[in-house]
């Protein structure tokens, strides 16, 4: 069975030290209500100088280390977002061109298509003069046919007459 103990000043002095954290202690001061477990107090009368010298020196090497830190995404979206606009500029340039040559094909179409019937006629016509060449040819070898049977004759008539 538990024991009621009677509360008085030295069970409450022992609680209060069994509740003691020394770790929330304040290096100068001692105990304080404060959960800051920090050493440097800058308001503190009898500190080490070289201890605030290194500890100021940390919280700004601490303060530059963040700041880049947090300034590497803002200037890595800079640079994304200059590569997004030189990006659009291009496929706006793409763009026309594309729109350039569209008009460029439509208009050489539509000339084509003007041609058309002028290059059937030029077929045409070449069909044609292939067929006067070649019948060309033919009379041409018919005329010369006709020239030998003409000198064979002539020399007949001419051997007959002499002999």
């Amino acid at each position: 069975m538990d024991k009621e103990q009677p509360t008085t000043s030295a069970n409450a002095s022992q609680a209060k030290d069994q509740d003691h954290n020394p770790l929330l202690d304040s290096p100068m001061r001692g105990p304080t209500l404060s959960t800051s477990t920090s050493s440097f107090e800058a308001l503190a009368h009898a500190h080490d100088p070289n201890l605030s010298k290194l500890a100021t020196k940390m919280f700004q090497k601490t303060e530059e280390y963040i700041t880049h830190e947090l300034n590497a995404p803002l200037e890595d979206y800079k640079l994304l977002e200059e590569m997004n606009k030189a990006t659009i500029a291009k496929y706006k340039d793409m763009r026309q061109i594309a729109e350039n040559l569209n008009v460029s094909t439509n208009e050489l179409c539509g000339k084509f298509q003007q041609l058309a019937p002028l290059m059937q006629q030029i077929d045409e016509i070449s069909d044609a003069v292939d067929k006067l060449e070649a019948a060309a040819y033919k009379l041409d070898a018919y005329s010369i046919a006709l020239e030998n049977r003409v000198k064979c004759v002539l020399q007949r008539k001419s051997n007959q007459h002499v002999g």
